[in-house]
């Protein structure tokens, strides 16, 4: 549990919080000074959190092992159908199953 909170981790954390948060603010912001807003501009600024999102899930992928991978993998394929829940349970059983069958 100590090698997720490195301090490189904690800041990679705290800065996508401030990047969400300063991208929520500005688009409230300009849409605050536009009378209407271009379907571009609109489809940017939903995309952003998403993009700050990436920026959290991938250090995992990257630095974890193949269990955590399978897991991400597996989620990301059950969040093409599903809705969260069913999509956390099936990342969930399949991390487990991985550290069941190879004992990592």
């Amino acid at each position: 549990m100590d090698a997720f909170f490195h301090g490189d981790m904690v800041a990679l954390i705290l800065a996508g919080a401030v990047a969400t948060f300063l991208t929520r603010i500005g688009g409230y912001w300009l849409v605050m000074r536009m009378k209407t807003i271009p379907p571009r501009l609109e489809a940017a600024l939903n995309a952003v959190p998403a993009a700050v999102l990436t920026t959290l899930v991938a250090p995992a992928f990257f630095t974890g092992g193949p269990d955590v991978q399978v897991a991400m993998a597996a989620a990301l394929i059950a969040s093409l159908r599903l809705s969260v829940l069913p999509m956390l349970a099936i990342g969930w059983c399949a991390v487990m199953l991985m550290r069941y069958a190879f004992g990592t």
